[in-house]
């Protein structure tokens, strides 16, 4: 299952955990990206707390935690590669992985066409 957030995230959900990135949407407003700042995994955060940060030649731009959870893994292959976040925002340009804490926050994020038509608009 994948959904979507307002700040332009996506999640992948599978059993408890969440792969999370930027969607093609966001990374095309932000241009060519050239760093990330990608949280420590161990770390617990609450939705729409900053988790990391994107960085591009035109901007930089927090990127938040979509549901509360505790970091798992992060993309090393995106810290030492940025441009993924462009090539593969919903491939290899994932940023991080959280297992859910609370399951029922899933319930308000967007699917993918609440998500397209959201993102017409934003």
């Amino acid at each position: 299952m994948i959904k979507y957030t307002e700040d332009h995230e996506w999640l992948k959900i599978e059993g408890d955990i969440a792969t999370v990135g930027i969607t093609v949407h966001a990374q095309d407003a932000l241009g060519d990206v050239v760093f990330v700042d990608l949280p420590e995994v161990g770390k617990t955060l609450a939705q729409k707390e900053v988790a990391g940060v994107v960085e591009s030649v035109k901007a930089a731009a927090d990127v938040y935690m979509p549901v509360s959870g505790e970091i798992t893994e992060v993309n090393e292959t995106l810290r030492g590669d940025p441009a993924l976040a462009n090539s593969d925002p919903l491939g290899t340009g994932w940023f991080f992985k959280v297992k859910l804490s609370n399951t029922a926050q899933l319930h308000a994020l967007l699917d993918e066409t609440a998500y397209a038509e959201f993102a017409k608009n934003a």
